[in-house]
C-alpha cells in the first residue's frame, strides 16, 4: 500500500511540473505601448499607409506589414485612399535590435538518493543508498541562459495637407526567436488595442498567443 501511495505522489509531482511548463508556454505575448495623440473623432476620414523611410517604398516586407495596419484602420472606421489624396498618412517604421542574453530559471528533477547528514537515512524521501524508483525524482529550479531579440513598431499619423502630427506610437517587445514577420501581427494588434487611446499613454498590452 505504501508503494502505491509513492507512485501516486510521484505522478502528481510530475503532472504539476508539466502543467507549469504548459502554462508557461501559453503565456500571452506582451508588448510595451507608448503613444501620444490628438486624433479627430472618427468620421470616415481617409488614410494611406506609407513607409517612414522612403527607401522602403516598394518593399514587399513593408507592403506585408502595411496591409496589417490597413486592416486595423478599416476596422476602426477609416477609409483607405491614395497617398496623394488621403486625409491622413500613416507612417510606419519597424525592426529588430541587437540580441541580448538573459538568465532564467526552470523546473528540473533531482534524485532523492544520496548522503543524508552524516549517515544513510531511511525516510520517505531518502531510501537508503539507492535510488527509489517508486518515489521518483524531486524537483528544483535550475538556471539557464537564453537569447531575446528586441522588436519594435513605430507608427506616426500626420494630416497630409500640412503634416500636423495626429498620433505618435511605438510598440516594443522581446521575443525568443528572431522572426519579425511572425511577431509583427502581434505588434500591430498591440498598437491598435484601445486605439487611439488617451492623449498620452504607456502601458503593457497582452495579446493571446493564438492571435
Amino acid at each position: 500500500m505504501l508503494i502505491r501511495d509513492r507512485k501516486t505522489i510521484s505522478r502528481l509531482l510530475m503532472a504539476a511540473a508539466l502543467s507549469g511548463l504548459l502554462a508557461a508556454c501559453a503565456t500571452p505575448f506582451e508588448a510595451r505601448v507608448q503613444s501620444f495623440q490628438q486624433m479627430p473623432a472618427i468620421a470616415g476620414q481617409s488614410f494611406a499607409v506609407v513607409p517612414a523611410d522612403p527607401r522602403r517604398q516598394g518593399s514587399l516586407e513593408f507592403q506585408s506589414y502595411a496591409a496589417l495596419v490597413s486592416q486595423q484602420m478599416l476596422a476602426k472606421g477609416f477609409v483607405e485612399a491614395d497617398p496623394q489624396s488621403a486625409y491622413m498618412l500613416v507612417k510606419l517604421d519597424f525592426g529588430v535590435g541587437p540580441a541580448n542574453d538573459r538568465i532564467g530559471t526552470r523546473p528540473a528533477p533531482v534524485s532523492t538518493w544520496g548522503w543524508y547528514g552524516r549517515s544513510w537515512r531511511h525516510s520517505p524521501a531518502w531510501w537508503g543508498s539507492f535510488y527509489d524508483p517508486f518515489w521518483g525524482p524531486g524537483w528544483t529550479n535550475e538556471l539557464y541562459s537564453f537569447t531575446v531579440y528586441p522588436t519594435f513598431l513605430d507608427m506616426d499619423i500626420v494630416r497630409r495637407a500640412d503634416q500636423v502630427p495626429l498620433f505618435e506610437g511605438r510598440v516594443e517587445s522581446n521575443t525568443r526567436v528572431n522572426d519579425l514577420p511572425a511577431t509583427m501581427p502581434k505588434l500591430v494588434q498591440a498598437m491598435f488595442t484601445d486605439f487611439p487611446g488617451q492623449p498620452a499613454r504607456s502601458n503593457v498590452v497582452r495579446v493571446p498567443t493564438g492571435s
